[in-house]
């Protein structure tokens, strides 16, 4: 998740401002920044890949003239993180000059066209496709605010930006689909930015700029308008009374807290990559005689998890191996016919690479997901997919887990279309129910927040905790007890339902809270089984059920309700967000900080 600030002052200089409202930015991750200013209708830019400390020791990007300055620090998702492809990018004429934060969809079809046109593009980013649009509308207008407009309606995906042009400097021209962006308004100008922190010590004045909204900043005021038929937007500001640590957290009190509640923002960007990487990765797949999937910690899950879509879609067998393990395990078989699907968040966790770097000499291929352009893992796959998640800064990894899982089911539904294993319209409908994912997320979060909050409070006492489920549900019961392991400290075990009759159920006993995984799929008549064997033994049963699952409802002692209709195959992405509420609670009713679990990192690059 890239960070997006622009100022223009009544008089003065404003990149020293910016500078400091990029530092504010700096917790939300980043490898790349610069600032573009217009002075005496000329455009100034410094830009660098790095630390910004260490851009600004070398370039000093507080030593660029102007009132009227945009600034941008960088999360790469398409092209490296170098000094090319750091923002702000620029026209031909280097008189138009743009700061993005989002994912263009349709940025290779836009290209094509405009190189057609005579364009020149220098970088491997999306959004140089914006300032090269902006040029080509601005041959038909003499106004910024029209072209900007016009540029915009061609856009599909997910964006904010501050655009400048040294032909009108006197504004900044602001746009806003699906990615952050507020307004805020000060005595000394106005400001535009990601995040309320980054422009907090200037103003608590704010305007939320809404989706499909384009704004134009003067010194003394902002014009909001709807980006489809240009009515005119009436919007009251808001004060803020936080101080910059919440404002950085937009008032959660923990970074958990606040990612598990932008899953629906980050899923909607893992929905958006493009078509040619999934064909090219679902190729290598489709080829390969055997298909190992190799991950640690929270990145198995959900390759366990993928292993069942894949199964179940496109009837390919594949092998979901903990990284550590993967040499000693199958290690003198892999070969020239073996497909290694490498997942990490980082890129760059030891034992998946060490995996990865094994099975490379034994000439197997390569294939990545990451949420890193810039790691290991990309640069030595042989095809990879960046999940598009943004940074993520609580320790326990929330909102890259389901991104994982969308990318991976993404896979399996093209394998399936491929192979011809399935219907189209069994694809068809799983593609829908997929691409309202975000949604679901979000009124998961909605109808069962409460209610987690009372079950915290409930067991905050209980020092066991057992997680159950059957089929690819095993893979979200592993994952909840993970979470609660990793910020709660409690002893907790997860196995598939059936294998607790073979050691597990010993440890049961009056009162031990056992929470089962219990979507309406293949697997629930089972599951109901499981239930009435643990309460046999005095268990206290927590269900994670279907809303109006009767049954289920009627044999646990608590239950949390999930939306109707989710494919068993989907069922982890949302059922896993109540089980990290549930991690996240329990260790906030017990004193504990999520954000800092002991012992732990957020990426082990050591073995």
């Amino acid at each position: 998740m890239c960070g997006i600030t622009g100022i223009i002052l009544k008089k003065g200089n404003a990149a020293p401002l910016v500078y400091e409202s990029l530092k504010r930015l700096e917790y939300r991750g980043y490898d790349s920044a610069g600032i573009a200013s217009i002075d005496n209708l000329k455009l100034y830019m410094k830009k660098d890949s790095g630390k910004l400390d260490e851009i600004h020791k070398k370039i000093d990007l507080t030593d660029i003239p102007g009132p009227l300055v945009i600034g941008h620090i960088r999360w790469a998702t398409h092209g490296y993180p170098d000094k090319i492809n750091a923002h702000p990018h620029t026209d031909c004429t280097k008189t138009i000059a743009v700061v993005h934060n989002g994912v263009i969809e349709n940025f290779l079809e836009l290209r094509r066209e405009l190189e057609e046109k005579g364009h020149k593009f220098i970088t491997r980013t999306d959004t140089e496709v914006v300032p090269h649009l902006i040029e080509e509308e601005m041959n038909a207008t003499d106004d910024l605010y029209t072209a900007v407009l016009r540029a915009v309606r061609k856009l599909k995906g997910s964006y904010a930006l501050a655009i400048i042009s040294s032909s009108e400097p006197d504004k900044i021209v602001c746009a806003r689909n699906e990615s952050p962006l507020i307004i805020g308004v000060g005595k000394e100008g106005m400001y535009c930015s990601s995040d309320i922190p980054a422009i907090l010590e200037y103003t608590n004045k704010f305007i939320t700029l809404d989706n499909r909204e384009i704004a134009i900043l003067t010194h003394d005021g902002v014009s909001i308008r709807k980006i489809k038929d240009e009515q005119v937007v009436y919007r009251t500001s808001f004060e803020v009374d936080w101080d910059i640590e919440q404002a950085e957290k937009q008032g959660y009190p923990h970074f958990m807290l606040k990612e598990i509640h932008e899953q629906p923002d980050s899923l909607r960007d893992a929905l958006r990559l493009q078509e040619q990487y999934l064909d090219l990765v679902t190729t290598f797949l489709d080829r390969g005689r055997e298909i190992f999937l190799v991950a640690a910690g929270t990145s198995y899950h959900a390759c366990l998890a993928a292993s069942y879509m894949f199964s179940k879609l496109a009837k390919l067998t594949t092998y979901p191996v903990i990284a550590s393990e993967f040499i000693d395990r199958y290690g003198d078989a892999v070969g020239i016919d073996s497909v290694i699907l490498a997942v990490s968040q980082s890129g760059e966790t030891y034992d998946t690479l060490k995996a990865v770097d094994h099975a490379r000499m034994r000439a197997a291929t390569i294939i990545g997901i990451t949420n890193n352009v810039a790691s290991t893992l990309t640069r030595v796959s042989r095809a990879y997919l960046v999940q598009q998640s943004g940074p993520e800064i609580g320790v326990a990894a929330t909102k890259t887990f389901t991104a994982q899982l969308i990318v991976l089911a993404q896979l399996a539904l093209r394998l399936a279309k491929i192979r011809g294993k399935i219907s189209q319209d069994e694809i068809d409908e799983l593609k829908e129910k997929l691409y309202r994912m975000p949604e679901i997320i979000k009124e998961t979060i909605i109808m069962t927040e409460e209610k987690v909050k009372e079950l915290a409070e409930k067991y905050r006492d209980k020092n066991l905790f057992l997680f159950l489920g059957r089929g690819i549900s095993t893979a979200t019961a592993l994952e909840g007890r993970l979470k609660l392991l990793e910020i709660t400290y409690k002893p907790a075990l997860a196995f598939p339902a059936a294998e607790s009759k073979h050691g597990p159920i010993s440890i049961v006993e009056e009162g031990v809270p056992v929470i089962f995984i219990a979507p309406y799929d293949e697997t629930r008549k089972d599951v109901i089984g499981n239930i009435m064997e643990m309460k046999a033994r005095g268990a206290e049963i927590i269900a994670l059920c279907e809303e109006g699952d009767e049954e289920i409802k009627g044999l646990a002692d608590e239950y949390i309700e999930m939306s109707r209709d989710i494919p068993g195959l989907l069922s982890p992405i949302p059922y896993v967000v109540p089980l990290q509420l549930l991690a996240y609670y329990l260790a906030v009713y017990n004193g504990l900080d999520p954000d800092k679990p002991r012992n732990l990192a957020k990426s082990v690059t050591v073995p």
